[in-house]
């Protein structure tokens, strides 16, 4: 059962587990949100629990699978900066039926929209090399620099990918450093990282 969350008068300014210092940024950012018409939606797969939230627009936050959904709504909050958005119970089938199928070994073709509104030119060229490593390879965090533009903008390279809001569909776990070792990923951390490369190695 999804934890019990208490609304204030406006929906932007819902009580949750932030800290204090916190609370100004947070408060911004639902505003925003808001303002944008998002809303979520948290549901169990095969790995996991995975939440999203999203726009007419499409998908604009996603986590990796959790154990709980209590985690990856924590996990939701902590990429949006943000209490959640209004709950939408089936808002994302098409992406949960596309998620599924990879988790199982498939290879969907990802065509669920992506709301990347705001996101800086740099991270969204990243985003776009990311997204065309095939499936069972790898590329190097430089490579990853050098294809969004700027063969130099190797640490802006990882904060992109640091950074992605839509793991898997933006497959940020296919970047790895130059000595071939896995580094840098969130949620989960780096076993959810190897087991996803093990997956595709096994199905490419």
């Amino acid at each position: 059962m999804l934890r019990a969350r208490v609304k204030s008068c406006t929906p932007w300014l819902r009580v949750c587990r932030t800290p204090a210092p916190y609370f100004t940024i947070a408060a911004r950012s639902a505003r925003r949100h808001y303002r944008m018409g998002l809303y979520y939606d948290v549901f169990e797969t095969g790995w996991g629990w995975v939440a999203a939230a999203g726009s007419e627009k499409g998908i604009r936050y996603a986590t990796l699978p959790e154990p709980s959904p209590d985690r990856a709504l924590d996990d939701l909050e902590r990429s949006m900066r943000a209490p959640l958005p209004e709950h939408v119970p089936d808002a994302f089938n098409a992406y949960r039926a596309q998620l599924e199928a990879y988790l199982r070994g498939d290879a969907p073709t990802w065509n669920v929209p992506l709301d990347l509104d705001g996101v800086a030119p740099f991270f969204r060229r990243a985003w776009d090399a990311c997204r065309s490593i095939p499936r069972g390879e790898t590329r190097t965090y430089e490579w990853l620099a050098a294809s969004a533009g700027n063969i130099r903008a190797v640490r802006a390279a990882g904060q992109a990918m640091a950074r992605n809001r839509i793991p898997i569909v933006i497959p940020c776990h296919r970047v790895i450093g130059k000595d071939g070792g896995l580094h840098g990923f969130g949620g989960p951390g780096l076993g959810m990282k190897a087991r996803l490369l093990n997956l595709e190695a096994a199905t490419a």
